[in-house]
């Protein structure tokens, strides 16, 4: 499926969310957003898709939003506000829910809501020539999709302030020490690592890859003893299923597994 600007696939259950629009640094309109939103929740719900991919075309992944595109809808200040309720944030919201690994291949720039986006996944890979800018401050404006939600646990608060403050733009080693993105490569093999990292992803046992996602995502935000109580009701869950017994098969058969997704 796909709308102008934007393509869904699913091969070899990974879902994939391209971005085409190069001539426009892959920045969106209101109808990618919504596309892109309603990817995140057909993916979730899909038993055949086990990872989820988003990367974009040309060299750059996404310049943030069109404004002229955006601006036809923000005509008052309730219009702004709804245009930021029902197109910009379902997407930060959809990926919040997403239970599937979500992993970015960033093929160069990613500014303001381009990289928030980004920031919502869980683990990002990026070209060398990548750059990244929390840009909102350059056209009076704050970030309206979780930048200022997601990039302080993932930089720090100081440096998370200075991006946001000052709009400056991050190299892709930059990036890699600060833990912006967690690995780096020559612009052209960024979609080969992508594709290496969300295969790899893809082979293991589903359940237990999402439970992980889950707990992780919930330890940071509880106490030790909640999380322990929460793994301790995941483990019982995983060891419960028909890939649980596969993969211990396999291990001690010293083989390759086969994975159902139950």
């Amino acid at each position: 499926m796909s709308t102008e600007g934007i393509h869904i696939t699913v091969r070899d259950h990974v879902g994939w969310i391209e971005l085409d629009r190069p001539e426009k640094k892959n920045a969106f309109t209101p109808e990618m957003l919504r596309e892109w939103a309603d990817a995140y929740r057909r993916f979730d719900t899909d038993p055949e898709v086990r990872v989820v991919a988003v990367t974009a075309s040309g060299d750059a992944f996404c310049a943030g939003a069109d404004l002229g595109a955006l601006q036809e809808k923000a005509t008052s200040p309730l219009a702004s506000r709804q245009l930021m309720t029902e197109y910009v944030q379902p997407v930060a919201l959809a990926a919040e829910n997403l239970a599937k690994p979500l992993v970015f291949g960033l093929n160069g720039v990613a500014v303001g809501a381009g990289l928030d986006m980004a920031l919502a996944g869980d683990y990002r890979i990026a070209a060398d020539t990548a750059r990244f800018s929390e840009g909102y401050i350059r056209v009076g404006l704050v970030p309206g999709d979780g930048g200022c939600h997601y990039l302080p646990p993932i930089v720090g608060r100081s440096r998370a302030l200075r991006m946001l403050w000052t709009g400056e733009f991050v190299s892709a080693t930059t990036a890699l020490e600060w833990g912006l993105v967690d690995e780096v490569h020559p612009f052209d093999e960024v979609r080969t690592a992508l594709e290496t990292m969300v295969h790899r992803l893809a082979a293991q046992p589903p359940v237990a890859v999402q439970l992980i996602k889950r707990a992780v995502r919930a330890g940071a935000h509880g106490d030790l003893r909640t999380s322990l109580d929460l793994i301790a009701s995941h483990q019982a869950v995983v060891q419960s299923t028909a890939d649980s017994a596969e993969a211990m098969s396999a291990f001690t058969e010293r083989r390759a597994p086969h994975f159902v997704g139950r």
